[in-house]
């Protein structure tokens, strides 16, 4: 069960691994491509997560099938679009949608600021059709090294004023160790962007701290690796800063052996500020209230840990106070 009162909020969801598979039939028909598959359910399994676990090698594959169709800017502004009407149809109240511009624009040879600027487009125009608050996170992609995340953090700050929020590095931590990425997160922070940081999700601890004391992370995406060291739990709990939490997609990809060995459970225990999300709910298959449905069902927290879980999300949010009241009234006052 969803509590109505709180608002219900994503913020971790690459939009760039949530294509629909209808869509991606489209632009392949559109565009002369050829796809393993030419319908919906044919498509399916080369698309989406079908095993219980899969590690991330056998899985890269679909995520190059979803970003062989991102094909032009207009392809990149639907994507856009359909996230955000799939966030209503969710129930979702706030959305942060991330993307790496170089990922997208990869394979079409689009220039990463007119990718940026077409999502922006997509976005500023989905916001008077569709009644979800929205904004946008710009992935520094780390195995594309130091170069290339630069001009993707150009690209984010160019657009501070279109809808980009903060930005986020991502990608295997092995390929594009923290350290690398100091001068960025700097130069992101005096631009006024915030800063989450893919950490611990395939290092430790060490990569977990790295991202908070060196890169200045205000949020980490999935952070399984603090789960075996006390003292960076007490520096996330210490500090407040807020763990993205995919469940589902931390079980699909290994990360953790199983629902009930997830780390979850006892991070709430402990007092950090857990929020659910659902990462690349095209590729995994799921949505948000699946999600919530996972930690009630096989992970057993209690009404009051999902009630707590929403009200985090709310609360690491990339809102200013006045935009935060405004979604809590919003609740409140029975609309959205």
């Amino acid at each position: 069960m969803l509590y109505p009162d709180i608002p219900l909020v994503d913020l971790h969801r690459h939009l760039d691994g949530s294509v629909r598979l209808q869509t991606m039939l489209d632009l392949a028909r559109q565009h002369g491509l050829e796809l393993p598959a030419s319908d919906v359910e044919g498509l399916r399994p080369h698309a989406q997560i079908m095993e219980s676990v899969i590690d991330l090698k056998s899985c890269l594959p679909k995520f190059a099938l979803m970003q062989k169709v991102m094909v032009d800017y207009d392809a990149c502004r639907r994507i856009t679009s359909e996230n955000l009407e799939d966030a209503v149809r969710e129930g979702i109240d706030y959305i942060e949608l991330r993307f790496s511009p170089q990922f997208m624009g990869e394979l079409g040879g689009l220039d990463p600021m007119q990718v940026t600027s077409a999502v922006c487009e997509a976005w500023q125009e989905a916001r008077s059709r569709f009644p979800v608050k929205a904004k946008l996170i710009v992935i520094l992609s780390r195995h594309y090294g130091p170069e290339a995340c630069q001009v993707e953090l150009e690209a984010a700050i160019a657009h501070r004023d279109r809808g980009v929020v903060g930005i986020d590095l991502a990608g295997v931590e092995d390929m594009g160790p923290g350290h690398l990425f100091v001068r960025h997160c700097r130069q992101a922070r005096e631009a006024g962007l915030h800063i989450t940081i893919h950490a611990g999700e395939w290092s430790g601890a060490a990569s977990v701290r790295q991202a908070i004391v060196e890169l200045g992370a205000e949020r980490i995406g999935h952070a399984i690796g603090a789960k075996d060291d006390p003292a960076t739990m007490d520096l996330l709990q210490e500090r407040q800063i807020a763990i993205e939490s995919c469940p589902t997609s931390n079980v699909q990809f290994s990360m953790v052996p199983s629902f009930a060995e997830h780390p979850l459970p006892m991070w709430l225990d402990r007092g950090l500020l857990v929020t659910i999300n659902t990462d690349d709910p095209g590729i995994s298959a799921i949505d948000l209230p699946h999600e919530y449905h996972v930690v009630r069902e096989k992970m057993g927290l209690n009404d009051a840990q999902i009630r707590k879980l929403q009200e985090n999300g709310v609360n690491a949010a990339f809102l200013t106070e006045e935009e935060r009241a405004t979604l809590w009234a919003a609740k409140t006052e029975g609309g959205a």
